[in-house]
């Protein structure tokens, strides 16, 4: 695909599928206040790193990998023998995880979805806190998917900061996919949600420039 080609979208194009091309070329976020930041998307495509390993040794199975994107954390999952399932609204992203091996539906977390109430690892990685543009919404929905005595994972912006407001994902040459919900969490954050919620955090750490945190239900991670 060449750049000309891959620039030809138009405003009513799923803004998502902009980051599941092929890493050619660079594609940002673009922040309601002007700041735009560079998303990982060679990361995304690529089989797990260092700090995702950090990720996986935390995983009891079954695992839902929420905003799964290409499924690398679900398929090399399912690679060991932990049973895991990936969920995205993108159906480019479904396919690609499902063509190299992982399981995925193409729907929201909003939506119904199988095995409700008894996921033991729910995964939220890669910013994927702040899909939809409400943490509070969208832990409270988690929360409602996860077995009594299960944990999300969640992945927080390396700096302090709480926000929610429109965003876009913007090419390399400054041409930009339609606005779109979405929350920055730094851990902070995270925990005055977490607390809200009726969650404890149990687990945080940090792994290169990256900070993750684990929740459970306060009744049993206590």
């Amino acid at each position: 695909m060449t750049t000309d080609e891959g620039e030809q979208y138009g405003a009513e194009e799923d803004p998502y599928a902009l980051v599941l091309r092929p890493a050619w070329a660079p594609v940002f976020l673009r922040l309601a206040n002007g700041r735009r930041i560079r998303m990982p998307v060679r990361r995304w495509h690529e089989p797990p790193t260092a700090d995702d390993e950090t990720v996986l040794e935390r995983c009891v199975g079954p695992v839902l990998d929420v905003g799964c994107g290409p499924g690398r954390l679900c398929r090399e999952l399912l690679s060991r023998g932990v049973f895991a399932q990936g969920v995205d609204i993108a159906p480019r992203a479904v396919a690609l995880t499902c063509a190299q091996g992982g399981l995925a539906l193409c729907r929201s977390v909003f939506d119904r979805l199988p095995a409700e109430r008894a996921w033991q690892t729910i995964l939220l990685i890669d910013g994927n806190i702040g899909i939809g543009g409400d943490p509070y919404g969208l832990l409270r929905r988690c929360g409602g998917l996860l077995a009594p005595t299960g944990r999300l994972v969640i992945e927080a912006e390396p700096e302090d900061v709480e926000e929610c407001s429109a965003v876009r994902y913007e090419g390399p040459h400054g041409r930009c996919g339609p606005p779109f919900p979405w929350a920055r969490l730094g851990l902070r954050a995270v925990h005055g949600v977490a607390a809200d919620l009726a969650f404890n955090v149990t687990d945080q750490w940090t792994s290169g420039h990256r900070r993750f945190a684990t929740l459970m239900h306060a009744r049993i991670g206590i």
